[in-house]
């Protein structure tokens, strides 16, 4: 007799994420070769060198079992933050650590609230406990409106995410707002997603950091994957208040953190060349490709991140397929409510430049 599944209906509602393909397999699929990709937020240094090198000397021994503590990364980071060991969490990517909080903390029909556009796997991991997603849509300014989601709250809100600063649109939002939105909650908790902090230059940005000890318990995720350029090996954390960290370590795999990605994460972060050169390289590379759009006459959105929307007034899906034929990978925002705008991420000087003259002969 064949086994029925019976699968919860909060598990069938959701939909899959849509990563961005792999760049060997869309030049498979297209046919085409020395391609370029602008789509994916990478650090396009590649990964730190003396991250390589860590995880070279960590290769004689993938035999053993990770350190399931992450005890010498979990010191790094607690000494570069200034913040107690036990107050961190690791995670194979930030990922995982929204999905251990929503395992941890929310139970079926709790409400979460989520900002519309942001980062897609909110949704996902709030529906996977059959908690239930409230969305609120962004300002006028792309940006997250703490206002309007502070009047969102209900009995039933639970945690609200907030990305600072967000994806897709590379907007912050402020300390001082930030205060007031905390000052005028309830009791819930707020999940900061700092994927993008290190490259904010807006010295009125809040960070999530600074209220660790704030009455309304806020928790704050961090990643290796794009300033340190280690988004291949998986490696993220979290840092939350003890009572949460406590709850989260019961249901984390013991080795969820491998020992390659802790060996690389912890040569990471000592590499304060290689940090400094993509910052450098982020910001010089904003400044070209603004400059040039303005004088293209084309709409973009600055921002806060490595990485920025374009209004490219046509249909974003057509501009990708036209864009990826001439071997330069993009992102179309069209699954994000946006059908007319592309995101990209800055790139080497030439694929810069590349891009811009592609997008030339497109629009």
């Amino acid at each position: 007799m064949k086994t029925e599944l019976k699968i919860p209906n909060y598990i069938v509602s959701i939909d899959p994420y849509s990563p961005g393909k792999p760049l060997k397999e869309l030049e498979r699929e297209y046919g085409i070769s020395d391609s370029i990709k602008l789509a994916s937020n990478e650090n396009p240094l590649g990964p730190s060198p003396k991250a390589v090198e860590a995880v070279k000397e960590a290769l004689g021994q993938l035999n053993r079992y990770p350190d399931g503590r992450g005890y010498d990364l979990i010191r790094k980071i607690s000494q570069s933050l200034e913040i107690g060991h036990e107050n961190i969490v690791l995670g194979n990517g930030s990922d995982e650590i929204i999905g251990l909080l929503a395992k941890a903390l929310l139970q079926v029909g709790d409400e979460v609230i989520v900002p519309w556009p942001s980062f897609l796997m909110y949704d996902i991991m709030v529906r996977s406990v059959g908690a239930i997603p409230a969305y609120v849509p962004l300002n006028d300014s792309l940006c997250i409106d703490l206002e309007s989601i502070q009047n969102r709250i209900t009995p039933k809100t639970r945690m609200v995410f907030l990305c600072n600063p967000n994806n897709p649109t590379g907007t912050i939002f402020s300390k001082a707002d930030f205060e007031k939105f905390l000052e005028n909650i309830p009791n819930i908790i707020v999940v900061v997603d700092e994927a993008y902090i290190e490259f904010v230059q807006d010295r009125t940005c809040a960070h999530g950091i600074d209220y660790l000890n704030s009455d309304i318990m806020v928790v704050t995720l961090r990643t290796f994957s794009k300033v340190y350029g280690l988004a291949g090996i998986r490696i993220g954390y979290g840092v939350m208040p003890q009572i949460i960290a406590n709850l989260v370590n019961r249901i984390r795999p013991p080795f969820n953190a491998n020992s390659l990605a802790q060996a690389a994460a912890k040569a990471a972060l000592e590499d304060k060349e290689f940090f400094q050169k993509t910052m450098d390289l982020v910001k010089e590379g904003m400044s070209f490709l603004f400059d040039s759009l303005r004088r293209m006459g084309i709409e973009y959105f600055p921002s806060q991140a490595n990485f920025f929307l374009i209004n490219v007034k046509k249909n974003a899906d057509e501009v990708f397929e036209k864009m990826l034929r001439q071997g330069v990978i993009v992102r179309s925002m069209k699954a994000y409510g946006y059908p007319e705008y592309i995101r990209i991420n800055v790139g080497l000087p030439d694929e810069n430049i590349r891009f811009i003259k592609a997008l030339e002969k497109v629009i």
